[in-house]
């Protein structure tokens, strides 16, 4: 993990170099660890406002950037927690609508500590108890939390009584720990997947999620079912599609809605998600016109985010700069269908070295006319040497490593339009050396 904020007061920093220090322990998966920490902290997660949870492989986080907005719109006060953080720790967990300040984050990370340290806990672990710590003594009228990995053993996955869960959709990601054997789960690849994120799912609480393949829909339904819950598919129960605006229905009626302002027409499906997960609780009422002016309002860096004027921009004059941190095969096809149409782009790539580099490459191969690969500072990532080759082999021609992202922009002189992904480490980088920290 790389800067998790820093701080001028040593106290503060001494608690993010303490978080920075935990990795997730090896062998070790399931949230007994999780719930004795939260035991020992007063159970946080159990005083919470009316929480909204969001599963799935691509497209969560802006479900829950669309949750956020739609809700805000409406005059509510907002908890929000997401993951990973691009440029600093602080993204993670937003109180009332502002990122955490960097006293209170040192204050509960040393809480979390100090009470956990004999446990061994997990960067994620502490992270997680922080930030229920933060939302439950801080008042709101709701939360909106994003799963991390997976959905069963997400440390996240200790909420009791949440308002509505929200799966997003579904693709094969994180191998080694979603699909690692285990007797209690099916072997077909996606319906593992679809088994682990519907985990989330709670007795009461609506199952609202996208439409799957009929192996991943079985599992979805299934565990619901076991679970006493009410399950809402799209393509079933709600129904979203986009032409010029975006049309949603389900029983309670029709919704006609402006399309979002982020960019790609999957955005307008994880907009239809918010809606339905809206539509089919009945504890946080929020209008329809609250509902258009979230989505219009909605802005989640590095989801195909169109960069502006900074010192990385610069070295390209005239060209367009396109950020996404999407990193696995799916997130490179929807980056694909945003930009269709367009060929001869300039492809900036890094990526994580446990990520398929041909797989992500595939959808993008007609639209490429060079590639510039640079390694992600900090991170265990393939050589930009390894992408090249990769490149070559499926027909991208001019393909050629580079030292970092500065490196890469000055070979790509006339460039029109650049397109820079593969990692969200990697978009992080980018958006702080270009002056565009989230905030």
């Amino acid at each position: 993990m790389r800067d998790f904020a820093t701080s001028e007061d040593p106290a503060v920093q001494l608690e993010l170099d303490r978080l920075a220090a935990l990795s997730l322990p090896q062998g070790r998966f399931g949230l007994e660890a999780i719930r004795e920490i939260l035991a020992r902290l007063g159970d946080p997660q159990k005083h919470l406002p009316p929480t909204f949870h969001v599963a799935g492989t691509n497209g969560k986080g802006s479900t829950c950037t669309y949750l956020r907005y739609m809700l805000e719109a409406r005059g509510l006060t907002v908890h929000t927690a997401t993951k990973p953080h691009l440029v600093r720790y602080n993204e993670r967990i937003r109180i009332a609508g502002k990122l955490i300040e960097d006293r209170l984050l040192g204050e509960l990370l040393k809480e979390v500590l100090d009470a956990s340290e004999d446990l061994g806990p997990s960067f994620f672990e502490v992270t997680t108890a922080a930030m229920f710590l933060a939302f439950s003594r801080n008042p709101a009228d709701a939360c909106v939390i994003e799963v991390g990995l997976g959905g069963r053993f997400d440390a996240t996955n200790v909420l009791e009584h949440p308002v509505a869960c929200g799966i997003a959709s579904l693709g094969i990601d994180h191998e080694a720990f979603l699909l690692s054997p285990d007797p209690r789960a099916p072997d077909h690849p996606l319906a593992r997947i679809a088994f682990e994120k519907a985990h989330i799912v709670r007795k009461g609480a609506p199952l609202v999620t996208m439409s799957y393949p009929p192996e991943a829909t079985a599992q979805v339904v299934k565990l619901a079912h076991d679970a006493g819950a009410q399950v809402a598919m799209r393509g079933q129960e709600w129904t979203v599609s986009a032409d010029s605006e975006l049309h949603y229905r389900d029983a309670a009626g029709e919704l006609t809605l402006p399309l979002p302002r982020l960019y790609g027409m999957h955005q307008a499906e994880n907009a239809g998600l918010a809606v339905a997960m809206l539509r089919h609780q009945n504890v946080v009422a929020v209008t329809p016109e609250a509902m258009a002016a979230g989505i219009l309002a909605a802005r989640w860096p590095a989801r195909l985010q169109a960069l502006g004027d900074g010192p990385l921009t610069a070295l390209v004059p005239g060209a367009e700069f396109i950020l996404d941190g999407g990193h696995n095969p799916d997130a490179a096809q929807a980056i694909a269908r945003a930009l269709a149409g367009r060929s001869n782009l300039s492809l900036v790539m890094g990526m994580m070295a446990n990520r398929p580099i041909g797989q992500f490459l595939d959808p993008l191969i007609p639209l490429i006319g060079r590639l510039r690969a640079v390694p992600i500072p900090g991170h265990d990532c393939h050589s930009p040497e390894d992408i090249c080759a990769a490149a070559r082999a499926q027909g991208i021609a001019d393909a050629e490593p580079a030292a970092d992202v500065v490196d890469a922009l000055g070979s790509l002189e006339g460039a029109e339009t650049v397109l820079i992904a593969g990692s969200l480490y990697l978009a992080g980088v980018v958006l702080e050396k270009n002056h565009e920290i989230p905030d």
